[in-house]
């Protein structure tokens, strides 16, 4: 048997049919984005609406992208060309669709200078971050900068040899400024309530504390527009590299499973220029505040819910969770009754109508997205994702039971032992503590432990009476009962 071709440029006449390519010539595109963060999430993405713009023929905005830890993409995609294929699944079957937006692809701790030289070079005018939330080494719940943290210690030591996004992200805008060079746009894609404001204020906190005059540059100087993303994908599998071999004709080392929908709504506030993504979905606002909080709240508060509480109860995916009893209506009834009264008015939005849509693509079968990957991360996940939902519930003085069992179902996971008492394995900047810290059994031991983590829970919530009683009971059900019965119990 002939071993399969591999996706490149030079083979692309191989794909199949029905397979859509990148129809434009590629070769005189210039990097006009730098891309820090180029994980699956962003190939997804932003790399899509980019391809379309390239290939209406505007070729001014080609994507660096720059992996800050392991070099698995460049690893896959270099000897791609750069080209990877998106695989739209549901339950009325997969289309494919090839990506050619990404031209180039560095390794920051490989060649920490040529990342730099990237961002410094005049052209760039869109520094963009998928880093995920702890990639901001900020505290997750005063999102401010975590001036501990390792990573920024480091940076400070050693600004033209940073590791941290924002470490980079301040070095070149210094070099630029010291060039005479034009600022560029720094747009966050992460998660993140007020993304953009987030990152100006750890990004200009950290300017401060190398130098005031650069952090007053910044803080006066640099765009920072905020923005709301919307697109789940799973984590690629051997299987889903077969799946893509045998549907488009090559091989390709790291295709991206993910769903028809995405949404992308963006703060319209580009001094340095922009593609126009809103010729391809795109969707440009004065303030995209409301937008990013009800997709917080509503997709992936939800989301995690789903992942901690249907991982304890045994199952792998969330389509899987949204099959088994109660959870549907668990989620339902979050939504609509604790969620809902906490997020600020869209006019002309069908709120409702976005709720059922949410519950649908949940029960996705063909996106095997697993809860443990949910799962990850969640201290840096759940101050957006359900404690700020929690405390305006509170302050309207309105009960928040479904809320408070996914932070139990949080802390439950966290203590890395399942139901059935095998090991969980908790991928977590605060692993190491919760360890230490989960040591006793009772609801109560477990919840002064993780209340003692200030980082996640700031200050108010520890002292609340009523978080910690509800919090606690929640937390005592699933200890007593489990995930499945707990949840039961409650649409029953």
């Amino acid at each position: 048997m002939t071993e399969m071709l591999r996706l490149s440029d030079s083979t692309l006449h191989h794909l199949a049919s029905n397979v859509k390519q990148p129809g434009y010539d590629r070769s005189p595109a210039r990097i006009g984005i730098v891309h820090l963060g180029i994980g699956a999430f962003h190939r997804a993405h932003q790399a899509v609406y980019t391809d379309s713009v390239l290939a209406s023929g505007d070729n001014r905005w080609g994507i660096l992208g720059v992996s800050l830890r392991s070099g698995d993409t460049k690893e896959a995609i270099e000897p791609q060309d750069g080209l990877y294929t998106v695989a739209s699944r549901d339950g009325g079957g997969d289309s494919f669709r090839v990506i050619g937006s990404v031209a180039k692809v560095l390794v920051a701790p490989e060649n920490p200078e040529s990342v730099l030289a990237a961002m410094a070079d005049p052209g760039v005018r869109i520094v963009s971050l998928t880093v995920t939330e702890k990639g901001y080494c900020y505290s997750p719940a005063t999102a401010s900068l975590d001036e501990s943290h390792a990573d920024i210690v480091h940076d400070l030591a050693e600004p033209a040899a940073p590791r941290s996004a924002i470490g980079f992200i301040v070095e070149a805008l210094a070099r630029r400024r010291a060039n005479g060079t034009a600022p560029f746009t720094l747009l966050s894609c992460d998660n993140l309530p007020s993304n953009g404001e987030t990152l100006k204020r750890v990004v200009t906190r950290f300017a401060e504390l190398r130098d005031a005059g650069l952090g007053r540059y910044i803080g006066e100087s640099i765009a920072f527009p905020s923005t709301m993303v919307d697109r789940i994908v799973p984590a690629t599998t051997d299987a889903d590299r077969a799946t893509t071999a045998r549907a488009t004709g090559l091989f390709d080392a790291w295709p991206i499973m993910t769903e028809p929908f995405t949404q992308w709504v963006v703060e319209d506030h580009f001094p340095s220029g922009r593609p126009a993504w809103e010729k391809f979905g795109a969707t440009f606002v004065d303030n995209v505040d409301a937008f990013e909080l009800m997709k917080l709240r509503l997709l992936n508060g939800s989301h995690s819910t789903l992942a901690y509480l249907g991982y304890l109860a045994g199952h792998e995916t969330v389509s899987d969770v949204m099959k088994a009893e109660g959870f549907s209506a668990f989620i339902e009834t979050m939504m609509d009754e604790e969620i809902t009264s906490t997020l600020p008015p869209l006019p002309g939005f069908d709120l409702n109508a976005y709720k059922a849509q949410l519950r649908e693509r949940f029960r996705n079968p063909a996106l095997r997205h697993r809860t443990w990957q949910i799962a990850m991360d969640g201290s840096q996940k759940l101050p957006q994702r359900l404690l700020n939902t929690i405390r305006q519930r509170l302050e309207q003085k309105k009960p928040f039971d479904r809320l408070a069992l996914g932070v139990a179902g949080w802390m439950r996971y966290a203590t890395g032992v399942d139901e059935n008492g095998k090991p969980i394995d908790v991928r977590d900047p605060f692993a190491d503590q919760f360890k230490q810290r989960t040591t006793g059994k009772t609801s109560d031991d477990l919840m002064n432990a993780y209340l003692g983590l200030d980082q996640i829970f700031g200050k108010d919530l520890p002292g609340n009476q009523e978080f910690r009683q509800t919090v606690g009971h929640a937390l005592e059900k699933l200890l007593e009962d489990g995930a499945a019965r707990t949840v039961a119990g409650m649409t029953s």
